[in-house]
């Protein structure tokens, strides 16, 4: 059975990184591609490397029949997903990688993204999209919410430990790096390569960063209390890529044993033997998580070190992965691509 898929905001990285995806998919068949700015013009435009696939040129929104469509993905910036997919024929499925379903509370979307929630009933229905941990309500959604990738690098490392009681929840620290294509396509001054390509930058310092609320939700929720966690995101000059370093209080080995233990039949998470930890270039490319346990010196101290690529695991990838479930396909089906090394 084929599955006619339409992608919004097409002409952003994680839109591209879709359609290179489908493009080797068995069962996908995208039939609209749409792209406010570039409405008009051949994906092959926009995006050279794409230009020996067969797609529909480029359109707005409004002129999409989704009568003909099975499934949705909205790759838009937030604060745009909500009324359109509200709008949607209940027939389309949708997955949002966007942030506007993310935060079950619509009080919390309003406090981390500024702005109201616009479709609340709809944000009742939604399914949080990190596929290893809510893949059974997945399959029964109509509309699914793409996780952040730098909250899901980060939730990989930290669930099991959690449910498992094996770390101190009270001293949880997170350094995180990530490459330029998470902050999008649009041109900003601060991402020209003279300011980039030799540099690494913190940013939202002191826990200001979005991607809290959903370590918040999700956190708080496993442990039956409140738990708030320090995380720091520093850009790296890397075009893609996710490196989590998270210092914890507990025992390094059975921590290792937890985390192995949880993966070892996802096809997708890989925990290194005890002691290795993995770099961003053993996943470019991929729909990998591959994650590290290292003991310190100091005993009852570990260092849990996760790492994806933000646009295909955690972003497009893990996105497509959902909409397998949904659709009732493989899991795996046109995501088992090897990491792209050098």
């Amino acid at each position: 059975m084929t599955h006619k898929i339409a992608i919004l905001g097409a002409s952003g990285y994680t839109g591209a990184e879709l359609v290179r995806i489908i493009a080797t998919h068995p069962t996908m068949e995208i039939v609209a591609l749409s792209a406010e700015r570039k409405a008009g013009q051949a994906m092959a435009d926009v995006f050279p490397h794409l230009a020996h696939l067969d797609l529909p040129k480029l359109v707005k929104i409004d002129q999409i029949d989704f009568s003909d469509v099975d499934l949705c993905f909205a790759a838009l910036p937030h604060g745009l997903s909500q009324a359109l997919v509200r709008d949607l024929p209940e027939t389309v499925k949708v997955v949002d990688l966007g942030a506007d379903f993310r935060l079950r509370d619509p009080a919390e979307y309003e406090k981390w993204y500024g702005a109201p929630h616009v479709a609340v009933e709809l944000q009742k229905s939604a399914v949080y999209g990190l596929t290893e941990f809510y893949r059974d309500d997945i399959r029964d959604a109509r509309l699914v919410a793409g996780t952040g990738c730098n909250a899901a690098t980060v939730q990989y490392a930290l669930r099991p430990l959690i449910t498992a009681g094996l770390i101190d929840l009270d001293d949880i620290i997170c350094d995180l790096k990530n490459g330029v294509s998470g902050a999008g396509r649009s041109l900003k001054e601060n991402m020209l390569f003279a300011e980039r390509s030799t540099d690494v930058l913190g940013y939202a310092l002191g826990g200001t960063h979005r991607h809290q609320g959903e370590f918040e939700q999700e956190f708080s929720a496993l442990a039956g209390r409140d738990v708030r966690i320090m995380f720091t995101p520093h850009l790296v000059p890397v075009n893609r890529g996710i490196l989590a370093s998270c210092y914890l209080k507990g025992d390094a080995h059975a921590i290792h044993q937890a985390l192995a233990a949880r993966y070892a039949s996802e096809p997708f998470v890989e925990v290194l033997p005890f002691g290795q930890a993995p770099g961003m270039g053993q996943v470019t490319g991929s729909n990998l998580c591959r994650i590290g346990v290292v003991g310190d010196r100091v005993p009852g101290r570990a260092l849990v070190v996760s790492t994806l690529d933000n646009l295909a695991k955690g972003s497009s990838g893990q996105a497509v992965q959902n909409a397998n479930l949904m659709l009732g396909e493989d899991e795996t089906t046109g995501l088992m691509l090897a990491p792209v090394f050098p």
